[in-house]
């Protein structure tokens, strides 16, 4: 490999004085002298705020997760707190941590510089699920709030997650004006760090109880609960923050029989019985798969290492497990809701639930049916957490999901929250049960009544700088020459939410998108399908998300449909030449 750009051998060196600890100094001194390929990835950038915050793989470098990086994104963000509330003198910060490597590391570096700018920092005693810190925030009345965590990302990685005092994550303006404070920062020196003790607060116990009650609040049958109470249910937290809150929110719910897998049940960074500890992936799975067949239980539920994602696996009618995607999780909690909620006079015709551009529409359709509004939104919990925040006070928010595995139920929590997802979720199983179905049977009689929807994600990962230069070709290659049809299908409309307009390919017209800009587009054909083409804001990846549907009469025609559907999409793949 040719000799890195002057500029990033600039970079490292300033990694070489004493301002760093000698173990980064030796790292950045053998990338210097004998590995210029990890030095271009370490250095050729600095870590941004996405969708999700700051997120990276961890290790030396203005590109790495550190405690430098670390260090100089929290005196960023004090700089902002204290400039965005003059005059305040108890501003507070909400920490947390999951379970990855050098996560406590971190969290505690971002209580340090916290408490040496005079912020009190709330810090949690040990690790906790992502939703609890969102709790935290507006129990404590905090201003802000930190959960250091990748989610559910490899263990190479680690991340550090902003939040605004309503609980949501940062949106604009304040990520722009906390990245623009963060820039300020040109030396580590600039990070204070001679913390006052006494502004450094552990917290745990009163808040997990405070939480544990508001998610008890949600239960909509506990009666059903109680008849169905040993219901066998296999729960693994895949060696996170899950470990406890999910197993005693369930107890709570009334089910007695929660069974778990030893193994995963190990807060461990390195996540050691999976490739990747992703619900969404069913090799993460496996072992609770293995126990569910072992123990002849009904439902698999997972949580990732922070527990704000659900991964489902129920039991079919021949006793095999089928693994739920994420819109299916999320269809089924929102009927469950609805409808309950509905039966139980419980809707006053000012209700609303979200779901973002690429979940499915089948949302909205069960919405409709119950006289709920469904609000649409941007990938990413933050932004539906601004709809809660804009609606507050005239609109009542039910529900919300996205189809990468995350829903959020009430307002409490303003994050995806795989704690009380889990909890519904058994809840809807017990109350299927009562009523004489599966949750296989309950969701064909959703399909039958409202529409058959099938949902197919393609992820193409790209790795370092050559791969965000390969992401970028490809969406403008998509952008200056969309498709004219896909599956025999007609391209009927071009939704572009970076220049935020929509074209009508028929007539010609153009719209406005009333969303924030993103890197998002979206071609709609003329049978109703919707397919979306989205980089990751926090992952070298670029998505490609597949929306069909169709209508089917009675379960005879399950079958047939759910072929037809697969074919479509196997053809709207091929003609969208994705591995070209």
């Amino acid at each position: 490999m040719e000799a890195p750009d002057i500029t990033i051998i600039e970079k490292a060196k300033h990694w070489l004085s004493e301002d760093f600890d000698q173990e980064t100094r030796d790292q950045v001194r053998f990338m210097v002298d004998h590995d210029h390929e990890a030095l271009v990835e370490a250095f050729y950038r600095d870590l941004e705020f996405g969708t999700g915050g700051m997120r990276g793989i961890m290790g030396p470098g203005t590109n790495r997760m550190n405690i430098y990086i670390i260090g100089m994104a929290t005196q960023g963000l004090c700089n902002y707190l204290i400039r965005y509330f003059p005059g305040k003198t108890d501003l507070s910060i909400a920490i947390a941590h999951d379970s990855r490597n050098n996560s406590r590391v971190f969290a505690e570096m971002t209580a340090k510089v916290s408490a040496a700018n005079g912020i009190h920092a709330y810090l949690f005693e040990g690790l906790r699920p992502t939703p609890e810190l969102s709790f935290a925030i507006r129990h404590l009345h905090c201003q802000s709030g930190v959960v250091v965590t990748a989610s559910h990302n490899p263990k190479e990685y680690n991340g550090y997650k902003v939040y605004w005092e309503d609980g949501g994550q940062i949106v604009h303006p304040h990520d722009e004006n906390i990245i623009g404070e963060v820039q300020k920062i040109k030396s580590f020196k600039e990070v204070r760090q001679h913390a006052d003790p006494s502004l450094i607060h552990s917290i745990g116990k009163e808040v997990d109880e405070a939480y544990l009650t508001c998610l008890k609040g949600l239960s909509l049958n506990p009666e059903s609960n109680l008849k169905h109470q040993d219901m066998k249910i296999v729960y693994t937290p895949i060696h996170g923050t899950g470990v406890y809150m999910v197993p005693e929110i369930l107890r709570r719910f009334g089910f007695n029989n929660v069974i778990n897998v030893p193994e995963q049940d190990i807060p461990d960074g390195n996540f050691p019985t999976v490739y990747s500890p992703n619900p969404e992936e069913k090799s993460a799975l496996t072992l609770a798969l293995e126990k569910a067949r072992e123990t002849g239980a009904e439902l698999v539920m997972a949580s990732d290492p922070d527990a704000d994602r659900i991964g489902v696996a129920v039991r079919d009618s021949v006793g095999e497990y089928r693994l739920l995607n994420g819109n299916q999780t999320g269809t089924l909690l929102v009927y469950y809701l609805l409808k309950n909620l509905y039966d139980q006079k419980k809707l006053k015709g000012n209700e609303f639930i979200v779901r973002t551009i690429v979940t499915t529409p089948l949302f909205n359709e069960i919405a409709s049916s119950f006289g709920v509004k469904t609000y649409e939104v941007l990938t990413g919990f933050k932004y539906i957490a601004g709809i809660i925040r804009e609606k507050e006070g005239q609109e009542v928010f039910i529900g919300g999901g996205e189809e990468s595995y995350g829903f959020m139920v009430g307002s409490f929590v303003r994050d995806k929250d795989a704690v009380s997802a889990c909890a519904l979720f058994a809840e809807m199983a017990a109350w299927a049960k009562e009523n004489g179905m599966t949750v296989l049977e309950l969701l064909e009689s959703i399909y039958i009544k409202y529409g058959y929807y099938k949902e197919h994600l393609i992820s193409i990962t790209k790795k370092g700088k050559s791969g965000v230069e390969e992401i970028s070709a490809m969406m403008e290659r998509f952008r200056s020459q969309p498709p004219e049809t896909l599956a025999g299908s007609d391209v009927v409309m071009v939704q572009d939410f970076q220049v935020r307009k929509a074209y009508d390919m028929i007539s010609h017209l153009r719209y406005d998108i009333n969303l924030p800009k993103s890197n998002v587009l979206q071609f709609i054909t003329s049978d109703g399908s919707i397919i979306s083409a989205r980089p990751s804001g926090t992952e070298p990846k670029i998505k490609f998300y597949f929306s069909v549907r169709t209508q089917v009469k009675n379960l005879l025609e399950l079958a047939a449909a759910g072929k037809a559907l697969d074919e479509r999409i196997k053809t709207m793949v091929a003609d969208m030449k994705l591995d070209s």
